[in-house]
């Protein structure tokens, strides 16, 4: 394994400088492909609640690695950053905590140029400071810390990329997904150890703290529904049954009166679907993807089939059982984005607390999401109504 592919989560100063120096090239890489399409100006940006201006979103990416490490941040408090940024007015400009959504369009942001000069100068004086750290985990944390906060930026400027209709490099994009038979696998449950031990490594807050959990048996598929699978919801009437829905899903099924899931097109006898500006043809074994937790609750509803908890679904992940395939597209579960028992923030206290309770959890990761970050521990969150993202669905039987 490359270093730049080594779990970010236990990676020596060596791996995390190639690692920090690849998500940087990934971000610009990206970035670029908005100002290819005047979108590095803000203006030219649709002011959607799930998007931010690129602008804003690269130097945002630059500011919150300066903060935890050049800056020597305690935690993500304004007040709690030891040093001053590169750029004046860097805290105004470009700290989430304090810079409301809606204000992003109107800054009165440095030029493109000038952005891309600090990312490059933050990004050359971690490099220089990563040479005199230690290979220990107090020491590396701010760095894996700035390091997965990068990667779930490159996933969310690719899945915009996609929002906004524009292209993006092939070489990026080599999405085809793997074609499976699905079939059931059964598990007998037993005591799973939830959550990550914090005795080595790196730990996201929400993943803490370790504890037992029992898991009942259970019988999983060992893949994604497919598109050929939604296809038949659709045909039997799926989005016009509201048998199917939620009381919460039949509510955002009428505010956006869909008949299909987001991106899908009709043609004739044909689904067709926008990836990145290009129409193409649905192949129907592929994972169905862009599909919101409303419409995978509705489906497994109308298959008589149910998602798995986030318990299950780890269960399954680890089990190691050859079948079991993820990571293709996020996966939700039928839990609640909730904190496992003693929860306490990290120092990036703004990343798992005000989300309780709002959100769902997804596991797996997707194939934009770099093989470093990835973990069958990871919990990844989102509001319900979340489609622009790469996430798919997986269900399981109902035991009776």
């Amino acid at each position: 394994m490359s270093s730049i592919n080594a779990s970010f989560r236990n990676a020596r100063p060596m791996q995390l400088a190639d690692a920090l120096q690849n998500a940087r090239d990934y971000t610009l890489t990206l970035f670029e492909c908005f100002a290819a399409a005047g979108m590095d100006v803000a203006a030219n940006v649709p002011q959607l609640r799930i998007v931010n201006p690129p602008l804003w979103e690269l130097g945002h990416i630059a500011w919150f690695t300066e903060w935890f490490i050049l800056r020597e941040a305690a935690t993500s408090h304004p007040a709690d950053a030891i040093y001053n940024s590169l750029l004046s007015r860097g805290d105004d400009w470009f700290d989430s905590n304090t810079v409301a959504h809606r204000s992003r369009w109107t800054l009165d942001l440095p030029s493109t140029g000038a952005v891309k000069t600090y990312c490059h100068e933050v990004l050359d004086r971690v490099l220089d400071k990563l040479t005199r750290e230690a290979f220990e985990d107090k020491a590396l944390y701010p760095y894996r810390l700035a390091l997965a906060h990068e990667d779930m930026h490159g996933e969310a400027l690719l899945y915009t990329l996609q929002t906004l209709g524009l292209a993006a490099p092939a070489r990026l994009v080599s999405d085809q997904q793997p074609c499976y038979t699905p079939v059931d696998i059964r598990f007998p449950g037993g005591t799973l150890h939830l959550g990550s031990a914090a005795d080595g490594g790196f730990v996201f807050d929400n993943e803490r703290r370790d504890h037992a959990c029992h898991v009942a048996p259970f019988t999983i598929s060992s893949s994604l529904v497919s598109n050929a699978q939604y296809a038949e919801f659709i045909a039997d009437g799926g989005y016009d049954k509201r048998q199917f829905w939620s009381t919460a899903g039949c509510n955002w099924l009428m505010q956006q009166e869909r008949s299909a899931p987001r991106y899908w097109q009709r043609e004739g006898q044909q689904w067709r679907t926008m990836r990145f500006g290009q129409l193409s043809t649905l192949t129907g074994a592929e994972p169905v993807r862009h599909i919101n937790l409303y419409e995978a609750q509705a489906y497994c509803v109308w298959a008589d089939r149910r998602l798995a908890t986030e318990a299950e679904w780890e269960y399954a992940a680890l089990s190691g059982h050859s079948a079991f395939r993820w990571g293709h597209l996020w996966e939700w579960t039928a839990s609640p984005f909730e904190p496992y028992a003693g929860f306490v923030a990290d120092r990036y206290r703004e990343y798992s607390e005000p989300w309780f309770g709002s959100q769902q959890v997804l596991r797996g990761a997707s194939f934009a999401t770099p093989s470093r970050l990835g973990s069958a521990k990871f919990r990844n969150f989102y509001l319900p109504e979340r489609d622009d993202i790469f996430c798919g669905l997986r269900t399981c039987a109902w035991d009776r």
